[in-house]
């Protein structure tokens, strides 16, 4: 879409006036909407004018008489040429234009008068298009029931009687839906049995690794104990001050110090025996 340019000034002419400052008009009296053209309605002659140039903006002069066409004198307008300031926020007076248009509009267009109900649903696809799980065996029974019927009267039953209008090699459409599906589903079947096969795998892989603590203790518990640790002391020298590699380091059991040891014993007793003595009458205070 080509730009559209603003009106050239084509003379440098303007009627002596002071600048015309937009702020002091009304706010309906002018037009400056961003990709409209900007247009004003004359002080003058109170007609809409287009306002002409980029930078520097000025009424287009105009006639103040509407009908030379019909002999009438050509009178210049004295408002032809006039400056005009843009000292306005022009978004701000873009939202006001707005609001006041919407409030001035009529009630009836606000409204519609017509009243809209909810769609109804879609009737349900038949069966031969609905997207279920499919599988060789289920895709295989639906077209031998398409191709196949029984039909009778009562409780006897004729011999089959299939779709008349799938003859040979011909599918009416249902049944070509069908038979696609079912050849898809066998080509397909090697991949899901591949799948089935590996998802077993994994199953059982993952089974095997839960169970595998329980089956480590089993095996620790009848074949583990002091026979091992036994073996596992011929096999390997041993360093001082270590039994084994299954009960660590020989700890000693007993104090270095029994003197010590027994003083430390009677003296915590002692200490023990003043609380127990003053407990008594620090809860009954």
């Amino acid at each position: 879409m080509p730009r559209k340019r603003p009106g050239r000034v084509r003379t440098k002419n303007t009627n002596r006036r002071e600048a015309l400052k937009l702020s002091s008009m009304a706010p309906e009296d002018y037009n400056v909407r961003p990709g409209e053209v900007k247009s004003i309605a004359c002080p003058d002659c109170r007609t809409w004018r287009r306002i002409m140039g980029d930078k520097v903006l000025k009424i287009r002069e105009h006639c103040i008489s509407d009908k030379v066409a019909e002999g009438e004198k050509h009178t210049t307008c004295p408002g032809s040429d006039q400056l005009v300031e843009l000292d306005i926020d022009v978004r701000r007076w873009q939202v006001k234009q707005d609001r006041l248009l919407r409030e001035a509009m009529p009630q009836d267009n606000r409204r519609a008068a017509q009243q809209f109900y909810k769609p109804l649903p879609a009737p349900a696809a038949p069966v031969s298009r609905m997207n279920a799980e499919i599988t060789l065996e289920s895709a295989r029974q639906a077209y031998l029931a398409h191709r196949t019927r029984h039909v009778g009267r009562g409780r006897s039953v004729t011999q089959p009687q299939g779709c008349t209008r799938c003859v040979g090699g011909q599918h009416c459409p249902d049944g070509e839906i069908l038979a696609r599906r079912f050849v898809l589903a066998l080509q397909q079947e090697p991949a899901r049995r591949e799948a089935r096969e590996q998802m077993e795998r994994q199953e059982q892989r993952t089974a095997r690794q839960q169970s595998a603590p329980a089956v480590r203790k089993a095996q620790w518990a009848k074949h583990g104990g002091p026979a091992v640790e036994k073996a596992n002391n011929r096999c390997t020298e041993r360093t001082s001050g270590t039994v084994s590699e299954f009960r660590g380091p020989d700890l000693p059991m007993l104090p270095q110090d029994i003197e010590a040891h027994e003083r430390r014993q009677a003296e915590l007793g002692r200490q023990y025996e003043q609380y127990a003595r003053k407990a008594p009458a620090t809860s009954a205070a």
